[in-house]
């Protein structure tokens, strides 16, 4: 039995937020999801939001806190993606990743922490990446957002663990999204080749992750890095 509780996933209208967002709903939770465009799945409450701007996250919050209460559950998931060589990235291709990776995860996590506090109940999970840890060519600025949402969770942890709020990130390696699926075959394949499992993950598969680490039965696990990658980055 899950105690129903108020959830707000980050980018929840499309690709893994959009999975998760579902998932909480199915479990009988009250979701929110924010999207700068498009609507989380039927069943959840869309806001609009921008993470990049702080005063536009505290707006978000308060809309949901109004219509289903103090945010119990958050998962900051959403990210974007300016992938390109090292030489040829710019400041902006840089900056503008981790303001909205990394940065738009700090302003989540801390307009939701002032509800848990006083709640004394609390889970954060962040959504990384496999690449976080294992880095990939052409993604400077996106591992290092990612990477940089293990600091956040693990200080947090330190900060907030004793008020019953637990702080996890969750690693997914290669999903099967609209993204990978216009993929050539061959580049596919040549994926796989390095993942044990043999195959992408389902965004189902990382939702129901993410709903146990949010749930009553891990409520003692905070700090942790959780992959959900088939194996491809073992040792990380």
């Amino acid at each position: 039995m899950t105690t129903s509780r108020t959830v707000l996933v980050t980018g929840g209208n499309r690709g893994i937020g959009f999975a998760i967002a579902e998932q909480f709903i199915a479990l009988g939770h009250r979701v929110a999801v924010t999207a700068r465009s498009g609507e989380g799945p039927v069943g959840s409450l869309t806001v609009r939001a921008d993470v990049t701007d702080a005063a536009s996250v505290d707006a978000a919050f308060t809309e949901v806190e109004a219509a289903l209460g103090p945010v119990e559950i958050l998962v900051a998931n959403a990210g974007i993606t300016k992938d390109t060589l090292l030489l040829r990235m710019t400041e902006e291709d840089f900056t503008s990743v981790v303001d909205t990776n990394l940065s738009g995860a700090f302003r989540v996590v801390k307009r939701a922490s002032k509800g848990m506090l006083k709640a004394r109940f609390g889970r954060i999970i962040l959504v990384s990446s496999v690449v976080g840890l294992l880095g990939s060519a052409g993604q400077v600025n996106y591992s290092a957002s990612k990477s940089g949402l293990v600091g956040l969770a693990r200080s947090v942890t330190r900060e907030l663990g004793s008020r019953g709020i637990t702080a996890n990130v969750i690693a997914p390696g290669f999903i099967e999204t609209d993204m990978t699926a216009e993929l050539p075959e061959a580049q596919q394949a040549e994926y796989k080749k390095a993942i044990p499992a043999g195959r992408f993950a389902t965004a189902e598969e990382v939702a129901k992750v993410v709903t146990w680490l949010a749930g009553d039965d891990a409520g003692y696990i905070s700090g942790a890095v959780i992959p959900v990658d088939g194996g491809l980055g073992m040792g990380h």
